[in-house]
C-alpha cells in the first residue's frame, strides 16, 4: 500500500469499530500504528464465532480482523501505566480514541500541544445526549435509517454492516488527513469532535433532503429507490437481479430490449414514479422469464446486477483482478479500497 503517510505516528486508543476502521485507514496509507488495548484486549476480539487466527497467531474473533490490520498492537492498563501511556502519546502525530467526552483528558491531564487528537463519541462533545452509550443498532435506530429499511409491510431493519460506525470511521479519516495537512501549512493543531450521531444524520443525504423539501417522512420500500422508476430488485428465474434506471436515454434502451411499449407519460423519470407499480409489474413479468445471467447479458449497458451472496461478492472475477483480499502472516483479510496510480 502507499507510504504517502510515511513517518506520520497514529496512537489508536480505540476500540470496537469507528475509531480502529479510522486508524485502519490511515494504516493502509503508510503511517505507523500503534494500537493500545486494556489487559483483556478490544471487545471485539470475543465477538463471535466465527474465531479464526490473528496476525501473531492468537485466537480471536473475525469481526477484530476487520479493523485491525497493519497495526503493532500493545496491552496496557491505562489507569495504572500513566507514564508508560504518557511516553505513547508524545511519541503520536495523530491520537485516535473513543472514550466518553472528556475521559482521555482525566486519564492524563494536559494533552500536548502539538499532537493532533481525533475524539470519536457516539453524541459529540456538546448537545444533551453528550453522555449517552452509543452502538450503531442504538444510532440506526434514533438517526431514522431504521424507518426507511426494509420491505413496505415488514418491520424496521438495520442495514446489515455497522453503517454508521463504517461512515464514521471514513469521515473521522478525512479529517484527520485534513488537520494534518492544516499542520504542514500552517501549524496549527486540531482536536476533531467526530460523532456517530453527526455521520448518520449527514448521511441520510437524499432522504432527508427529501423531507426537508416535501415535508413528509419517507417510508419503507423495500428496494425500491423514492426517487428513481425503474430502481429496484426482481426475481428472475434463478434468484434476485437488480435493475438500476438512472436516465430516460436508459430507460429507452431498457424498453428496447425488454420489448416494453412505453406510455408518452413514462419518458420522464417523474411520470415513471407516478405509475410505479404499472412499470414495476410489466418489469417482473419480463425479468422472471430469464436467469440472472442471460439477464446481464441481455442488458449490456443497463446498470443492472444478480443480487449476490457475500461469498459470490469475494470470489467475483472484478474481487479477483483488484485484489480485493489480502494475505499477510498467513491471515486473509479485506485489503484496502483504495489505489494511487502512477503518472503516465
Amino acid at each position: 500500500m502507499s507510504g504517502i503517510l510515511e513517518g506520520i505516528n497514529i496512537l489508536d486508543l480505540s476500540r470496537i469499530l469507528a475509531g480502529p476502521y479510522t486508524a485502519q485507514m490511515l494504516s493502509d496509507l503508510g503511517a505507523n500504528v500503534t494500537k493500545i488495548e486494556a489487559p483483556w484486549g478490544d471487545d471485539t476480539r470475543g465477538w463471535g464465532p466465527p474465531f479464526t487466527t490473528d496476525f501473531d497467531g492468537e485466537r480471536v474473533a473475525a469481526y477484530f480482523l476487520c479493523c485491525n490490520r497493519g497495526k503493532t498492537i500493545l496491552q496496557m492498563n491505562l489507569k495504572e501505566e500513566k507514564e508508560r501511556l504518557m511516553e505513547w502519546i508524545d511519541w503520536a502525530d495523530v491520537i485516535v480514541e473513543n472514550f466518553k467526552p472528556g475521559t482521555l483528558e482525566r486519564l492524563v491531564g494536559t494533552l500536548p500541544s502539538d499532537t493532533i487528537v481525533c475524539s470519536i463519541s457516539g453524541y459529540g462533545a456538546t448537545g444533551p445526549r453528550r453522555d449517552e452509550p452509543g452502538y450503531d443498532l442504538a444510532l440506526q435506530a434514533r438517526s431514522g435509517i431504521m424507518s426507511i429499511t426494509g420491505e413496505a409491510d415488514g418491520e424496521p431493519v438495520k442495514v446489515g454492516v455497522a453503517w454508521i460506525d463504517i461512515i464514521t470511521g471514513l469521515y473521522a479519516g478525512n479529517a484527520i488527513l485534513a488537520a494534518l495537512l492544516d499542520r504542514e501549512r500552517t501549524g496549527t493543531i486540531r482536536h476533531i469532535d467526530v460523532s456517530l450521531w453527526d455521520c448518520a444524520i449527514a448521511s441520510l443525504a437524499n432522504q432527508a433532503q427529501n423531507v426537508l423539501a416535501s415535508g413528509v417522512d419517507p417510508s419503507r420500500m423495500g428496494s425500491a429507490h423514492p426517487n428513481l422508476v425503474p430502481y429496484r430488485a426482481f426475481e428472475a428465474k434463478d434468484g434476485w437481479f437488480v435493475v438500476a434506471i438512472g436516465s430516460d436515454a436508459q430507460w429507452s434502451k431498457f424498453c428496447s430490449i425488454a420489448g416494453i411499449s412505453p406510455r408518452e407519460e413514462w419518458e420522464s423519470n417523474a411520470g415513471r414514479i407516478a405509475n410505479r407499480k404499472e412499470i414495476e409489474a410489466l418489469i417482473q413479468t419480463w425479468v422472471e422469464q430469464h436467469t440472472r445471467s442471460k439477464l446481464e447479458e441481455l442488458l449490456q449497458g443497463i446498470p443492472c446486477a444478480p443480487i449476490n451472496t457475500v461469498s459470490e461478492a469475494l470470489a467475483d472475477v472484478q474481487s479477483v483482478a483488484r485484489g480485493a483480499l489480502l494475505k499477510e502472516h498467513g491471515v486473509t483479510t479485506l485489503a484496502s479500497p483504495l489505489r494511487f496510480m502512477q503518472p503516465q
